[in-house]
Parts: C-alpha cells; structure tokens; sequence
C-alpha cells in the first residue's frame, strides 16, 4: 500500500518544552553518531503531541537527528501505526478485523464507524472529533472484537457499545479502558476456572486498565508532563 503525506500540511512544527526535554533524553541513549536510532521513539512523540504526523514534525525530527529528510520520511511512510493525515480532535479509532474479530462482529463495529464519524476511513468526522480506520491484529482475541481508542483496548464489544462510548467520548468523557461487558480482564466469561487463589487483592480494574485510569492519558494529547522524564541510563557518565 502507498503511503503518502497528507496534501494539507501546518507551516511548522515544534515539541513543547517537556517533550523536548524528553527527546533529548532518548537520544542521550545512543553513542555520538548513532542518534539516528531514536528515529522511532521521536516520530511517535510528535504523533502523540499532534495526534498524527506532519512533514514539519518528520523533518524537525529528521533535524534533531542528524538525518537526511528521505531517510526519516522512510520511516515514517513505512510504519502504519504513523497516522500521516489528520485525526480527530478527540480519538482516532482503531477497529481490529483480524480473524477473532471479524468472527465476533468487526464489521458491526466498522459499520458503527462508518455511521458516526466518516463513510471512508481515514477522514475526520464532519464535527472534527473522530476518524477511524481498520487495523490489523491487535492481540486482544480473547476479548474479541475490540477497538484501540487512543491509546487503550476497548474490549468485548458490540455496536450498541462502542456506540455508547463514542457518545460518551463526544461529551467529554474518558470511559475506563479494558472489557466492556463485566469481565476482569481475558478470563473466561463464566469466571475463573483455574489458579482461583489469585483471584484476591486485586486492583478495582486490571493491570492496563488501571495504569490509564491512573494517568489518564487514553486519549489526550501528550505534553510530556503526564510522567516524570527519566533517564537512568545517564546516571553513571560522568558530567564534563
């Protein structure tokens, strides 16, 4: 599939003083000469920042790195999870309609989609809120069909549910990530049948969904202020 960048494009791009910070932290990993292997993390920040990427943010990116502006357009093109055309201000979402899912009512779920934000994928609704797209596997069988919102699983879905939460989403609401239908996690629907002695002393929700309750970053644009900037790696070079 071709990729290309979108025909409208912002005059400039820059990371806000926080993602700079942490920026400049990621290609403190790399020896003199090898910053390039930040290539990824960096695009991916300034995706997170804006909601997709820009040619401004790719060659600023490319700028910092010392690269070639084909080198890290290379990458940028090449790796879907880059969203290279406007998203929606609030949530791009992500139908998987791989195998699981598509059995369990993927089409449903892209029907829904095609109704309430766009008839295409790809394009922003008409109140600037959402775009969707398909996507491929995204390792959530079990809880099949499920969508990526942002950056977290809404699992065990149905049309009426993922209507629900793109209502919600529009009103200014962040429903709480994880399965949508009264399950833990990805346990069987009847309840545990086996290892019941770790069933006590739980969180209020599992792991992933409780990690995004607590920073509440499902889908806001990131600043670089959500965590503490670390960079344990450079605790032991010695400061000139």
């Amino acid at each position: 599939m071709l990729r290309r960048l979108h025909k409208e494009q912002p005059a400039s791009f820059a990371f806000t003083p926080m993602n700079l910070e942490w920026a400049k932290g990621q290609i403190s990993k790399y020896p003199e000469g090898r910053q390039a292997s930040a290539i990824i993390p960096l695009l991916w920040r300034a995706q997170e920042q804006e909601g997709w990427l820009s040619r401004p943010a790719i060659e600023h990116v490319a700028d910092m790195l010392g690269m070639a502006y084909i080198r890290a357009l290379e990458v940028a093109t090449f790796y879907f999870m880059f969203q290279l055309a406007p998203v929606g201000s609030i949530a791009h979402v992500q139908i998987c309609g791989t195998t699981s899912c598509m059995i369990c009512g993927a089409e449903e779920l892209i029907a829904v989609c095609k109704e309430l934000i766009a008839p295409t994928s790809h394009t922003v609704s008409a109140d600037g809120k959402f775009s969707w797209e398909e996507v491929e596997c995204l390792g959530a069988c079990t809880n099949a069909p499920m969508a990526q919102i942002g950056k977290d699983y809404y699992e065990d879905l149905t049309p009426d549910r993922l209507r629900a939460l793109i209502a919600r989403f529009s009103d200014g609401e962040v429903p709480v990530a994880g399965p949508q239908n009264g399950r833990y996690s990805s346990e069987p629907l009847g309840g545990l049948t086996s290892l019941k002695e770790f069933d006590s002393g739980r969180t209020q929700y599992n792991a992933s969904a409780q990690r995004a309750v607590d920073i509440g970053d499902t889908v806001k644009r990131i600043d670089g202020t959500e965590v503490p900037i670390l960079t344990p790696w450079l605790k032991d070079k010695v400061k000139a």
